[in-house]
């Protein structure tokens, strides 16, 4: 079995970025909305703001406590839309229950959703006409480069809470020629049969321990996107001391998926900020 550690891949990532924006006149901007102290988003936040400043990227954090009124958090969004120095902006998840992520999400200007996560930018990428391709979904990609596994032909089952998360997964490795399809956590017991037959297995649910080495082929790559704070520290999907001896392939949790999305998220910023310089270029 081989980790798939996410900073060496991040980190090439990165170091092309700085070269990138060095050369550019004007430094690309990211803002960020925290709301509440969840310190597992604290901590993200925290990488994310290093991580911009590393490769040159302005870094803005926008913080409001977990009682905030949801209009005000949306008025926020709004403000940052309009703002000039700012070329990606993201919503810090989760939110709090008593706010509508959604609606908050999709106030953000697709122009400047850095997560690639707003819901036209969403509906674009499963068309195959992406403006802004998903940072997760790209990190995955790149995570499964990392193993110099031919990909093309290869089954892939991936474990998601919702279905419209799964189809962009999914849309995602059918781009690169593997044959994949979701599976919603709560039907995983109905499904163990393919998930066995699956040469890739992705998750992302938050459910430690959610999937065993017993359920899963031999020298399967797992790639473990699913994120948990326990007593014992941040897990994630995968019972790593059981799938490792029969994986060929698994991401680490901490250390996997994270460092890399949080690459592609910058890479998207840069992304975003060249797409405005172009359009002004035309009008």
């Amino acid at each position: 079995m081989q980790l798939l550690k996410g900073k060496p891949t991040a980190e090439r990532l990165l170091i092309g970025l700085k070269e990138d924006i060095e050369s550019r006149e004007k430094k690309p901007g990211l803002a960020v909305i925290l709301v509440g102290n969840d310190p597992a988003s604290e901590i993200y936040v925290k990488l994310k703001a290093q991580a911009a400043e590393r490769v040159g990227v302005r870094f803005k954090l926008i913080r409001f406590r977990a009682d905030v009124a949801e209009d005000k958090v949306i008025f926020a969004v709004k403000k940052l839309n309009t703002d000039e120095n700012i070329n990606g902006v993201i919503v810090q998840l989760p939110l709090p229950e008593k706010l509508d992520s959604q609606r908050i999400i999709g106030t953000i200007a697709p122009g400047k959703d850095a997560d690639g996560i707003h819901p036209d930018n969403t509906k674009a990428f499963l068309a195959e006409k992406p403006s802004v391709y998903p940072a997760f979904p790209r990190a995955i990609l790149k995570l499964l480069e990392s193993s110099k596994t031919d990909l093309k032909g290869k089954q892939a089952v991936i474990l998601a809470n919702s279905r419209e998360f799964g189809s962009v997964i999914r849309q995602a490795l059918e781009l690169k020629g593997v044959k994949a399809k979701y599976v919603l956590s709560k039907d995983l017991d109905r499904n163990l049969k393919l998930l066995k037959k699956a040469d890739i297995l992705v998750t992302a649910v938050g459910k430690p321990g959610l999937v065993r080495g017993d359920m899963l082929k031999k020298d399967v790559i797992a790639i473990d996107g699913g994120v948990t704070k326990t007593e014992k520290g941040v897990v994630g999907d995968v019972d790593f001391e059981s799938v490792k001896k029969v994986a060929g392939f698994v991401s680490p949790v901490p250390g996997g998926v994270g460092p890399v999305t949080i690459a592609c998220l910058l890479q998207n910023v840069v992304n975003l900020a060249e797409n405005r310089i172009k359009y002004e270029k035309v009008y």
